[in-house]
């Protein structure tokens, strides 16, 4: 599991990858940014991928969301 902000790797510990019963794999991470980091971030993402899957990718645009 790996975030970015504005395309730049950010280090963030992530919980071992579980097997589910549905055979889907979960992970659990959390990006912590101070205040001016967020101000300044345009977006960040999380990718996850378990061995030779595809990886699946989320982005969130600081543009869109409140606050």
């Amino acid at each position: 599991m790996s975030w970015k902000v504005d395309g730049t790797s950010k280090n963030q510990e992530a919980s071992p990858g579980v097997l589910e019963k549905d055979g889907l794999y979960s992970w659990s991470s959390t990006l912590t940014l101070t205040a001016q980091e967020w101000t300044k971030a345009g977006e960040v993402t999380c990718e996850a991928q378990q061995k030779c899957q595809t990886p699946v990718t989320k982005t969130l645009r600081r543009a869109d969301c409140s606050g």
